[in-house]
């Protein structure tokens, strides 16, 4: 057996066999096929029509009761670990929905949590994930307070014209100050009972998120991009700023700045770059999207002048960006200077908001942030593209194709702000799995392995804060991290999460996701994950082959599992399997004179740098 060059009888790595056994077999189909709905056909974007939400009318998520901290819940596929409330100083007790004291995102690095939000951050010890313990807090208002960790700096957006450069509560009162901040703040955090702001890099429009970019080549900086949405500022307070339009080659609009943060004296950090991401050939900074809608009953977005979310993943050498009313691609080969190679846009996104890869980095899949992830767009009502992700196949040449859509599957009442929002990739090999949050619509896990076919595979949801009135809270961010998922409340606090073996996902396949292990994670800077080569890896393709019906039809039994090589196999090596087959499957009754069994080997191949290689051998015994 070859494939790609590369030989069995000379392996670094593991080998298991197995045997199923049933009546009949059925023809090998990709991975892709996992046990999911009826397939639909892919979307074409140009002529999409919005489709009616549908749901299982006995889902646990429908008619939960409402609360604060008291609200009902409903999970699957999932357990609750902890929840964590947000410590004093960063809520409102007399409102708990008081945007001032709203949570934000999340950053990890070795056994630390770092969340954001409007009024600082917050730092976790999570060496115990089932009891996340409050290691410090800093006050710093100003909003939206995105944060990143990169070494032992935290970064952390400010937009709101509160902010200040000392990280006061007493606000700005002038409408021009040179004490305001709005752009993105660097703290040294080498000292944990005494984080240090160290730079304040202002930007004209501020910071509303932010991105980490590395270059592997430069070991010496690391670059950050800034995504401002807000106002431009007045030039009487940052010199050089204008909300001037595309004819105004001086204008903040139609452009990102790049900071270039030297690791060996970050207070050095300044503004390298202004791409203008969005021009056309022509030299029009406003090259893409003009905004409106795309004809009857689709939605109206933005015209195209800033982007939301930008998401790096210097392991394929591109970064996702989530711009108004387009999502695009940028080349960041260079990462002081990014270039746009694709772009695309939506007659059913309202705001393209962020993006997230697969592994392998030719898929990836864009949110549409109606209403600002302030107002419901879960309800029955409303459409089942509105407010959803949108799944991309990339194509050679970097080139986007729409292959589907996926949208909370349970519909949430008029009073939960619900639409699709930030998540990350769950590490099981074999398979692209994305946990998400959708504000008040709670957690859900997407797999979209057959990117035209998405579905739901565990979820988490509570109750609405309230019934009778609209507060934004529930879910900003649910990310993975060594082993569990976090979640961040935005009203109520952390919560975390670990997976359960269910029908969509087996004990090996989160054994195996469990088992990656990473030093930090940023949300917006992905990683890309490479699977050491054990047993649980090997047993959850396996899983996957059975489960998508490679194998055999439903009735399929495995009769033995074993792992019969590792390490460095010898040339040539004969390995004999023996398997022993259960009365039942080879003598069902004394009176049967001719009798057959169709069974298949099941052979998988794991080397060592991950690459897999699987052969099935279909066999028959006869009586």
């Amino acid at each position: 057996m070859k494939d790609m060059g590369r030989t069995i009888t000379a392996v670094s790595g593991l080998i298991v066999a197995a045997i199923t056994v049933a009546g009949t077999i059925v023809a090998p189909e990709s991975l892709e096929a996992q046990q999911r709905p009826a397939t639909r056909p892919s979307v074409d974007i140009a002529s999409a029509v919005a489709p009616a939400l549908e749901w299982n009318p006995n889902d646990p998520r429908i008619g939960l009761g409402a609360g604060w901290m008291d609200a009902e819940s409903a999970i699957n596929g999932m357990e609750l670990l902890a929840a964590i409330p947000r410590p004093d100083g960063f809520f409102n007790p007399s409102t708990p929905a008081d945007g001032r004291f709203s949570n934000t995102d999340l950053a990890f690095q070795d056994n630390l949590l770092i969340q954001g939000n409007y009024n600082g951050f917050q730092m976790y010890d999570i060496s115990n994930p089932a009891d996340p313990t409050l290691a410090v807090s800093v006050v710093c208002p100003g909003g939206q307070g995105d944060v990143s960790v990169f070494g032992d700096l935290v970064v952390m957006s400010a937009q709101e014209t509160r902010g200040r450069l000392d990280c006061g509560v007493e606000g700005v009162a002038d409408s021009i100050s040179a004490e305001r901040m709005r752009g993105v703040r660097i703290f040294d955090v080498s000292d944990m009972n005494n984080p240090t702001q160290v730079a304040a890099v202002q930007s004209c429009r501020g910071s509303h998120t932010h991105t980490i970019v590395t270059d592997p080549a430069d070991s010496e900086n690391m670059y950050i991009y800034i995504q401002g949405t807000s106002r431009v500022r007045p030039g009487e307070e940052l010199a050089g700023c204008s909300g001037g339009g595309p004819d105004d080659p001086n204008t903040a609009l139609f452009r990102i700045e790049v900071v270039k943060v030297p690791l060996a004296n970050p207070g050095a950090a300044e503004i390298v770059n202004m791409p203008r991401i969005f021009a056309d050939e022509q030299g029009n900074l406003a090259g893409l999207w003009q905004g409106g809608d795309h004809g009857e009953g689709t939605q109206s977005s933005r015209m195209t002048n800033q982007c939301h979310d930008i998401t790096a993943y210097p392991g394929i050498g591109l970064a996702g960006g989530a711009c108004s009313g387009n999502g695009i691609l940028l080349d960041i080969s260079n990462p002081e200077s990014p270039t746009r190679v694709a772009e695309v846009s939506d007659p059913n996104f309202a705001y393209w908001h962020s993006a997230t890869f697969n592994n392998d980095g030719d898929v990836v899949v864009f949110t549409d942030e109606w209403g600002g992830g302030s107002a419901p767009r879960c309800r029955a009502s409303d459409p089942a593209t509105w407010g959803a992700n949108a799944i991309f196949r990339i194509a050679e040449g970097g080139q986007m194709e729409l292959a589907g859509y996926y949208k909370l599957p349970v519909p949430q009442t008029e009073t939960e702000n619900c639409v699709a929002h930030n998540g990350s990739i769950i590490p099981v090999p074999g398979r692209d799995i994305m946990a998400q949050a959708w504000y008040q619509g709670g957690v859900s896990l997407m797999d979209f392995t057959d990117p035209e076919n998405a579905f739901e595979i565990a979820f988490f949801d509570r109750g609405p804060l309230s019934i009778e009135s609209m507060f934004t809270g529930g879910y900003w961010s649910v990310y993975w991290f060594n082993g569990r998922l976090y979640g961040a409340e935005i009203s109520r606090g952390i919560d975390v999460f670990r997976l359960t073996p269910s029908e969509h996902l087996s004990a090996a396949e989160i054994a195996a996701a469990e088992a990656v292990m990473m030093d930090e994670f940023n949300a917006q800077l992905q990683p890309k994950v490479e699977w050491e080569p054990t047993r649980d890896v090997a047993q959850a393709y396996l899983d996957q082959m059975t489960r998508a019906n490679r194998i055999l039809n439903d009735r399929a039994t495995e009769i033995q599992n074993v792992q019969v090589a590792d390490g460095d196999v010898c040339r040539d090596l004969v390995i004999p399997l023996y398997m022993v087959f259960p009365r039942l499957f080879v003598c069902p009754t004394v009176d049967t004179l001719n009798f057959k069994v169709e069974f298949e080997l099941n052979l998988v191949v794991l080397f060592a740098d991950g690459y897999m290689v699987t052969e099935n051998f279909p066999l028959s015994l006869y009586r």
